[in-house]
């Protein structure tokens, strides 16, 4: 479709340069706004890299707060298309729920109604390219600091001064193209006119992918009379609908959740589309009360305009909000969720590349995933339930009990569950990272150990589950005995994390420190209380060279889960990691405290 849209695109832009100077400016105009849009977007991502973020998760608690947060947001930023793919990158990273997604997506529809507003209060009535090129001149100059913050408030202003530039361009252009060619001659009356225009509106917001620039040229072409304002009403109608083609671009590389905001999205657009054609005269019967209780003069077209925009979109609000439940089911009902497939990474996506902090968040979340998977393997593995290591029950009287062997394919589960999310995060961090902040590279990296850390502790306790599952039935009570205490020990650490992990907050390192403890403890016990079996005759040299191995291999186990719960459930935020370990216990420190406990 593409090669064919685009070909035509530019064959009749270069017509349009052939036949007339002033629509070189017009199409100028709308290409330097564009690219104001660009830079107004890469601005505030600079600022997405934490703060958005959290305000977004404080602000979505309920249906009002996420509406309006995507007011609030849309009207500094104008663009509900940046709203739109944070909002999805969120959903897709499981940091925020559908329902809430979708009041963010209503806000920012009722958000970019300010555009109009500005355009058509300030942008025609004032000479904005004064204003422009200062913008552009500091705004130029701050985006070359190496500052993040310096630089994305000059991408901003410099977007600005692109925005009033194009407007400027724009109007100029209609002004004096309209002495060549009167373009309100094609009107189309009626309800025939409505569609025509409201299919128009709709491809222009879809080739420049931004019902600002629909907006601002109908404002603009509508001030020059170049059309009549029953079109332009159709042109913004139109802009809303097209608008909503970024978010489904967005949500093709997200996940399910992702897929619905999208849908949704589409949903609220259309249903606010055909209820403003609907009750077109109706909705322009407000507009003239409310204009006029606002002091907007009755041929004041442009402000009109923005008076309807706002209405109509304010109408759809008010129809979907009570809808929301039902709408919530439909779209459950046309993307259910997939089979659960715990091969399938859960939540990388690529609509989460371009925020930083979501994407640390996400790799985090797909890494909690990993270590659920690696759970069932671990227990398993080491012969214990998963619901006796997160019970209260003495573990090591649990063991004690005669044992029912597992049926439990160790290789066929760890390359299922645990290895192909392995893999996938690796992938996805190599390939995702190099763009990242240092401080967030950092992070990916901790993040990326700690997964190593569980696979190697899964490995770990396959080498030792032949000689475990054979001893651990075994006639002789002392080897029995000598791996039941290791299955009890690795399993209080896997207790110990899953309390870590189930609390959902950032653990304080130090206090992994007992547990740290606890492994060299166990290790000296374990160590002398083979040599005293050994001495006294109490086991078989195959017995004790198999204790022997295999208390290592539970050492290993233990340091690694250790070491993966630091990098997993320690503080994200780096400060306070390196503050933690600073004071964490040393080697040296933990043998001195193991050989002197008093």
């Amino acid at each position: 479709m593409r090669k064919i849209v685009l070909p035509l695109i530019f064959a009749v832009l270069a017509y349009g340069f052939w036949i007339s100077p002033d629509f070189k400016q017009i199409a100028a105009g709308v290409a330097i706004f564009l690219f104001g849009m660009l830079f107004l977007e890469d601005g505030f991502k600079a600022y997405t890299g934490g703060v958005l973020e959290k305000i977004l998760k404080r602000t979505t608690d309920k249906l009002w707060k996420s509406m309006t947060f995507g007011v609030i947001s849309t009207s500094i930023m104008q663009s509900s298309s940046l709203v739109s793919v944070i909002t999805i990158s969120f959903l897709s990273a499981g940091l925020i729920g559908l329902t809430a997604g979708i009041g963010i997506i209503f806000g920012a529809n009722l958000g970019t109604t300010t555009g109009a507003w500005l355009i058509a209060g300030f942008g025609l009535k004032i000479d904005i390219a004064a204003y422009a090129m200062p913008m552009l001149v500091f705004g130029i100059i701050l985006a070359f600091q190496g500052s993040k913050t310096a630089k994305g408030l000059g991408y901003i202003l410099a977007g600005l001064g692109f925005l009033f530039l194009g407007i400027h361009h724009m109007k100029e252009g209609f002004e004096t193209f309209k002495e060549t060619i009167d373009l309100s001659q094609f009107a189309v009356p009626g309800f025939a006119g409505l569609l025509l225009y409201t299919g128009i509106g709709i491809f222009a917001t879809v080739v420049m992918q931004s019902s600002h620039a629909t907006l601002v040229i109908t404002i603009t072409a509508l001030a020059a009379g170049q059309i009549t304002y029953e079109n332009a009403l159709a042109l913004a109608i139109g802009a809303n609908v097209g608008t909503c083609i970024t978010a489904i671009l967005g949500a093709i590389s997200a996940n399910v959740d992702g897929r619905r905001l999208a849908a949704a999205h589409l949903i609220f657009n259309v249903t606010t589309g055909v209820v403003a054609i609907a009750l077109m005269n109706q909705i322009l019967l407000v507009v003239d009360w409310t204009s006029a209780h606002l002091g907007i003069a009755a041929d004041d077209w442009t402000l009109k305009l923005a008076v309807f925009h706002t209405l109509f979109n304010t109408l759809g609000i008010l129809i979907m909000v009570p809808l929301m439940g039902t709408l919530v089911k439909l779209l459950y009902r046309i993307f259910p969720q997939p089979k659960a497939d715990l091969v399938a990474p859960l939540y990388l996506n690529e609509a989460v590349t371009e925020f930083p902090d979501t994407l640390v968040e996400t790799v985090r979340k797909e890494l909690l995933h990993l270590y659920d998977n690696a759970f069932e393997v671990l227990a398993h593995g080491l012969n214990l339930h998963r619901h006796d290591i997160r019970s209260d029950a003495d573990l090591f009287e649990l063991t004690q009990q005669p044992e029912k062997l597992m049926e439990f394919d160790i290789d066929e589960i760890y390359g299922r569950k645990v290895k192909v999310l392995y893999n996938a995060i690796v992938e996805f961090t190599s390939r995702t990272q190099a763009d990242l902040p240092q401080e967030h590279m950092e992070r990916i990296y901790i993040l990326r150990e700690a997964a190593r850390d569980i696979v190697e502790a899964i490995k770990d306790v396959k080498h030792m589950r032949k000689n475990l599952i054979t001893y651990i039935v075994s006639d002789n009570p002392n080897i029995k005995a000598e791996y039941n205490k290791i299955r009890a020990q690795l399993g209080e650490i896997l207790r110990e994390l899953t309390t870590l992990r189930d609390a959902g907050e950032a653990a304080d390192l130090v206090a992994l420190d007992g547990l740290r403890l606890q492994i060299e403890e166990n290790d000296v016990t374990l160590n002398g209380d083979l040599d005293r079996l050994i001495r006294e005759g109490r086991i078989t040299a195959p017995m004790a060279t198999s204790l022997m191995n295999d208390s290592s291999y539970s050492y290993d186990v233990a340091k690694n889960l250790i070491a993966a719960g630091a990098g997993l459930f320690g503080p994200h935020d780096l400060g306070m990691r390196q503050a933690a370990e600073d004071i964490e216990l040393n080697e040296e420190e933990l043998d001195q405290l193991v050989r002197n406990p008093a």
